[in-house]
């Protein structure tokens, strides 16, 4: 047996099937070879022969996991934020607040490029309200100034984007999204969702390559300090996998990415029109060495409920009047869904709404009907307030989930008290209901909407507390071993990864966190202040704790 790499002394959780525990592990070239007991090594250890320069690591007693995999959030546009203006909760209390740290942002780059802001949330701020371009305009009516809510479903522009895009009052709202107005019908500079935003976004200039590789190195490094090995990135073009691609090449992102590419890049005009899911697969494995692969098409249905541009059945909690609408008429939506699957693509499609859950269960119920195909694990995105039918239908179709557990704690209190009232609140992320089912599901954190941590999302699924303190949905909780599943070997089920990663067995890569407690064992409101000692990928150790891991 060859091993370059020896870990002893370690409490591992393999989460195999049989929920086994080990001590010593051994792995050779990036893959498990060895997995013992205490007990079972010391009757084959005299056999044992290390390879020249083999590492061994002591962990005195830390919890050996396997790495986790996030499957879905946006690594690119975490990056990009580390250069832009924090609007965010945590740093704002009011309007006044977020222009003040705006204008301190030109003041030290006083020239005429556009200054960009992220996270404001107008359920937070003092005003309860969104910016306004009268507000941005404060600040500059010369230069260009976008902010992003929280939630990167809309946006609010000062008068010179407006003036930029060529976006004025005359213009009709495009379909699946909407300009802000004012009593008079006058554009207030508010956009909703990415329709109206993308009338922006061609005009917004991108960092340069240098800038961006950076920016990137740096989100990379927060990820893997969490215990990430396996990311998927939720939302890309053409023109985000070429910056990924080299990013992982140049090895400034050492995890392994999954992409979502967005369905219009994909279907006829797009830039990979002329490649089917299998071919586009293995392009982008060749490509990277198969530290990249492909994870799906991405379709969005509707927007976000804190936002109240989620597609909901009954209406808001707080406004009879208002629904929600659903970004694609059914027949096209339906079209789109058939015409992607028939190429061989897995589909991811977001989903908040229970009205858009229905949707997008029709559309892929419809391709599924018309074009059958085994083990397709069309997924669904957030499935923030499905339903009892809509998970039986999931489960029915074998439709997999990838559920935003962060929103129990970061909008649990203002889902039952704005959005939603207190009966819908109580089953978001109805994840029991999804496990009594035996769904295939995942939890995910979507930074930058919530902050990248695992281990926050694992103590969310456990203990469903809100920012408030109160309990929200105790029906729903999950217990802890199943919790790590969700972001070990369930992800690696939903990135059809089963087969070499998400447990530790040999075969298997070998990608773990390593932590200082074990989750099982501690009080499970204590879970996400557990430390990531350190990560490894392949099996060479890409992260490591200052302070902690100092032996390592």
């Amino acid at each position: 047996m060859k091993i370059d790499l020896l870990i002893r002394n370690a409490n591992i959780i393999t989460l195999d099937v049989h929920s086994s525990r080990a001590n010593i592990l051994a792995s050779y070239k990036g893959r498990i070879v060895g997995i013992w007991t205490k007990a079972e090594f010391n009757t084959i250890e005299k056999s044992i022969v290390l390879e020249t320069n083999a590492k061994e690591h002591d962990l005195n007693g830390a919890t050996l996991i396997p790495g986790f995999i996030d499957t879905h959030n946006h690594l690119l546009v975490y990056a990009q934020n580390k250069a832009q203006v924090d609007c965010s909760s945590a740093s704002n209390n009011n309007i006044a607040d977020i222009i003040s740290n705006i204008k301190a942002f030109h003041q030290k780059r006083n020239d005429n490029s556009w200054i960009l802001g992220y996270g404001y949330d107008d359920t937070m701020l003092a005003e309860k309200r969104h910016p306004t371009k009268d507000d941005l305009d404060k600040i500059s009516t010369d230069r260009p100034i976008m902010i992003f809510h929280i939630s990167n479903h809309m946006a609010v522009v000062n008068s010179k984007v407006l003036e930029i895009a060529k976006i004025d009052s005359s213009m009709k709202d495009p379909d699946g999204g909407y300009f802000g107005r004012d009593e008079a019908n006058n554009l207030n500079g508010v956009l909703y969702e990415h329709a109206a935003m993308g009338y922006v976004y061609d005009y917004i200039p991108a960092p340069s390559q240098e800038e961006f590789m950076e920016l990137i190195r740096s989100a990379a490094q927060e990820y893997i300090a969490q215990g990430i090995t396996t990311n998927t990135d939720a939302a890309v073009g053409h023109a985000e996998y070429a910056i990924h691609l080299d990013a992982v090449k140049d090895k400034i992102n050492p995890m392994r990415m999954r992409l979502m590419f967005m369905y219009n890049v994909l279907l006829e005009g797009g830039y990979f029109e002329t490649y089917d899911a299998k071919q586009l697969h293995q392009k982008i494995s060749d490509e990277s060495n198969g530290m990249i692969k492909l994870d799906s098409a991405k379709l969005f249905q509707d927007g976000s409920i804190q936002g109240r541009t989620g597609a909901l059945r009954q209406p808001y909690y707080h406004d009879s009047n208002l629904y929600g609408e659903l970004i694609f008429p059914q027949q096209t939506f339906n079209d789109y869904v058939l015409k992607l699957h028939n190429l061989g693509y897995r589909i991811a499609t977001h989903g908040n709404g229970d009205r858009a859950i229905g949707s997008i269960l029709e559309a892929y119920q419809n391709a599924l009907d018309t074009s059958p195909r085994n083990d397709h694990r069309h997924r669904i995105e957030h499935v923030q307030t499905a339903t009892a039918d809509d998970l039986k239908s999931m489960k029915d179709y074998h439709i997999a989930a990838s559920f935003f557990i962060n929103h129990i704690y970061y909008w649990g209190d203002r889902h039952k008290n704005i959005f939603l009232g207190p009966e819908r609140a109580e089953r978001i992320n109805p994840l029991k209901e999804a496990d009594d089912l035996g769904l295939l599901y995942t939890l995910h954190s979507d930074c930058p909407v919530t902050p990248i941590s695992p281990l926050f999302s694992i103590w969310a699924a456990v203990n469903r507390i809100t920012r408030d303190g109160h309990v929200l949905g105790e029906a729903q909780k999950i217990d802890v071993e199943t919790a790590l599943r969700t972001m070990t070997i369930y992800g690696a089920q939903l990135n059809f990864d089963e087969q070499d990663l998400g447990s530790i067995e040999i075969g298997k890569l070998a990608d773990f966190a390593i932590l200082d407690e074990d989750p099982t064992a501690v009080d499970p409101m204590t879970i996400k202040d557990i430390n990531i000692l350190a990560t490894i990928i392949n099996g060479e150790i890409v992260y490591k704790h200052k302070e902690l891991a100092l032996t390592l």
